[in-house]
């Protein structure tokens, strides 16, 4: 019996790097998929990813979506809801960095990583909430960072965004838990994805590789993982956590 079987999965932002690869995991435990990107640019490799999910045996979907819009996420939740007619797990993946020292960061700047990072984490559990309370059960599954953990000098407002959706995670925790829904958080270290492929340039690389005990990044599939664990009955018992996958770096 795979993990997900009937399972129903959304999935902002999955048109690369780790909500790929989390879509694709998921659809290989028997979870049908519906996801979101946001860009005109992504939707050859979103169309090309709901080819190789229905491949795997499962339904799946691509929707246009912003998740740091509210009505767009009231929207794509409901067409969701009409297409597939349920929705047990949420993955609040959708994210980008703008990354700044506080001296020169700017307003715009700022509050364009808090509506991606942090807004659209609230607007997409917002929607989800009604039907896993009828439904009695749910997972939801909040994407954070070891950032927002540690701190970073030059990322004061990914740091803030990721430590918030911490916090945010803890609360919705608390308030759904009678419900059996369960609300953990997932706090990558550095990953090897198209986010962080400047990394690997100059020195860079080995320089942040010598702060992680294990030595090397993370790949996509490694954070996936983390997310099936979480979203399947083998993390039944376990809410309001944040889980670093980090390879020791926030220790």
């Amino acid at each position: 019996m795979k993990l997900l079987a009937g399972k129903v999965a959304i999935i902002t932002g999955a048109a690369r790097g780790i909500g790929e690869a989390v879509a694709i995991k998921f659809a290989e435990q028997g979870a049908h998929i519906a996801f979101s990107y946001v860009s005109d640019s992504s939707q050859a490799k979103a169309a090309s990813l709901v080819e190789k999910l229905e491949a795997m045996g499962v339904k799946a979907k691509a929707y246009q979506s912003n998740a740091a819009d509210y009505a767009a996420c009231e929207s794509f939740t409901n067409e969701v809801l009409t297409d597939f007619g349920q929705v047990d797990i949420l993955v609040n993946n959708a994210g980008i960095s703008k990354d700044n020292l506080l001296l020169r960061m700017s307003f715009e700047q700022w509050n364009e990583v808090m509506q991606v990072n942090l807004n659209s984490v609230f607007n997409m559990t917002k929607q989800v909430i009604k039907p896993m309370m009828k439904a009695r059960q749910g997972s939801i599954i909040n994407m954070s960072s070891v950032i927002g953990e540690m701190g970073n000098a030059g990322q004061g407002s990914y740091a803030a965004s990721k430590a918030g959706v911490i916090g945010f995670t803890k609360s919705v925790a608390k308030e759904l838990g009678s419900r059996n829904i369960r609300c953990n958080a997932v706090a990558p270290g550095f990953v090897e994805t198209d986010m962080t492929s400047y990394l690997k340039e100059g020195d860079s690389a080995d320089k942040y590789k010598a702060m992680i005990p294990l030595g090397k990044f993370a790949s996509a599939e490694d954070i996936a993982n983390t997310c099936l664990f979480l979203a399947s009955d083998m993390g039944c018992y376990i809410t309001g956590q944040t889980i670093s996958v980090c390879g020791g770096m926030n220790i």
